[in-house]
């Protein structure tokens, strides 16, 4: 007995091992990207829409991909020319760091390539604090950073946290949650009005952390300052006696034609992490991977990001869409023609209004863009020209056949139409006697 258990325990084992090979090999197959990152995303950088993802909502911890977000917020913040002064804090960040000494002097500038190139701690720190003292009070403000204590530094770096979080939110960024402005790891305990106690983490989403990228390569005022620092393969720089040299570290840059910026991250509970941007063709793709790996797999991140970069290529390319659609007339009741003459009812013309047309977006084969249209069957006179009667709302269709919303349009009354009363009855009786 307990032998045919056996063999129907490994049956079923082997069984069950065939048909996750199967789907394995299915999903390659077709094409699909298999990933060593837990959490991955490929966005279109110009829409914002998700090519790929998996795992693509999950908080996780970032690790340094966090340094994005930290050099856009000093970029739109402060000044590249500024000198900011080393607190004791700061020079008490963990390695990796520039082993900046309490009261030296640098140019923003300089700490930015620092920050970005080699990733340092205690040039983020410092950052921080340059920005963040800007909204303590006046005494803290008027304060040299050298003579922070530890406690005065925190909180500029709070608040410079709060600027993190504030800029997140205005992005759509629902589930990132900033605690430092390196991307080391993070808890930090919230009270709430009603007494709550929370305990958040610093994390993000894989899709969150690729639309923060995506903001800092194309929408942000400070767009190109951005991707002039992050782009450079190396950066030199003097000060305080002391000569500096950064190498980029984004090794990205030279694998593939076309990658134009990437930040990378490690910590042990984060793992390895990566965001980086390619432009091809027109096209601007974001790759964000969370926890790729652990050591010794640190070149994990590489082969992810190249075969979700190749496969946003190989399958995606823009199209412009027009959809045709017809708002044809509707009924206006108890309304005047524009000759002037009294009938019961008239057909008004409708039109769209709006700019969302064309669509142009990056789709696959087998992807459409469909119209569904509102619209009232009947209106009461008077009507006022430009009133809207109904609407034009436009999806993408994948290839799943799920609905993705895209844009909508108005559909407006194109002229005004009288109401028949009694005083234009009798103007229309003259006229008729009349004539």
């Amino acid at each position: 007995m307990w032998r045919k258990r056996v063999n129907r325990f490994i049956g079923g084992f082997f069984c069950a091992l065939f048909l996750f090979m199967q789907l394995q090999i299915r999903a390659v197959a077709e094409g699909e990207p298999d990933l060593y990152a837990t959490a991955a995303v490929l966005v279109d950088a110009d829409t914002g829409r998700v090519l790929y993802g998996k795992n693509a909502d999950t908080p996780m911890a970032m690790a340094s991909t966090t340094k994005i977000m930290t050099c856009i917020l000093v970029l739109e913040n402060g000044n590249l020319n500024d000198e900011l002064t080393v607190s004791s804090y700061a020079e008490s960040m963990p390695k990796v760091k520039l082993f900046l000494r309490r009261g030296e002097k640098y140019r923003v500038e300089d700490l930015l390539y620092s920050l970005m190139l080699e990733s340092h701690n205690d040039s983020a720190v410092a950052l921080a604090e340059y920005i963040g003292k800007k909204y303590l009070s006046e005494e803290l403000v008027k304060k040299d950073t050298a003579d922070y204590s530890v406690e005065e530094s925190k909180q500029a770096v709070s608040a410079f946290a709060f600027l993190m979080n504030s800029k997140a939110k205005e992005l759509g960024c629902e589930n990132t949650y900033f605690i430092t402005p390196n991307g080391l790891d993070a808890t930090e305990t919230i009270t709430l009005n009603n007494g709550e106690v929370l305990q958040k983490e610093h994390c993000t989403t894989a899709e969150e952390l690729a639309c923060i990228m995506a903001y800092c390569i194309e929408k942000s005022p400070k767009s190109q300052e951005f991707l002039r620092i992050t782009s450079a393969p190396s950066y030199t720089f003097y000060a305080n006696q002391r000569s500096f040299s950064c190498n980029n570290h984004n090794a990205f840059l030279n694998m593939m034609q076309g990658a134009i910026s990437g930040k990378t991250g490690f910590t042990n509970k984060a793992g390895y992490c990566y965001v980086g941007a390619l432009e091809s063709e027109g096209r601007t793709f974001v790759v964000s991977l969370l926890a790729c790996g652990w050591p010794n797999n640190k070149t994990y991140k590489w082969s992810d990001t190249k075969e979700l970069m190749e496969y946003g290529m190989d399958n995606y390319s823009y199209q412009e869409f027009s959809p045709q659609v017809t708002c044809g007339t509707i009924r206006v009741v108890s309304g005047a023609a524009r000759d002037g003459s009294p009938y019961h009812e008239v057909l008004v013309r409708t039109h769209k209004t709006g700019d969302c047309l064309p669509i142009r977006m990056l789709v696959s084969e087998g992807e459409e863009i469909k119209a569904s249209v509102t619209c009232k069957k009947s209106l009461r006179a008077p009507v006022e020209k430009g009133t809207q009667v109904g609407s034009v709302t436009y999806y993408l269709i994948n290839r799943n056949g799920e609905k993705q919303y895209l844009a909508e349009e108005a559909i407006c009354v194109s002229e005004s139409v009288k109401k028949i009363d009694f005083e234009f009855v009798m103007r229309y009786v003259l006229q008729s006697f009349l004539l």
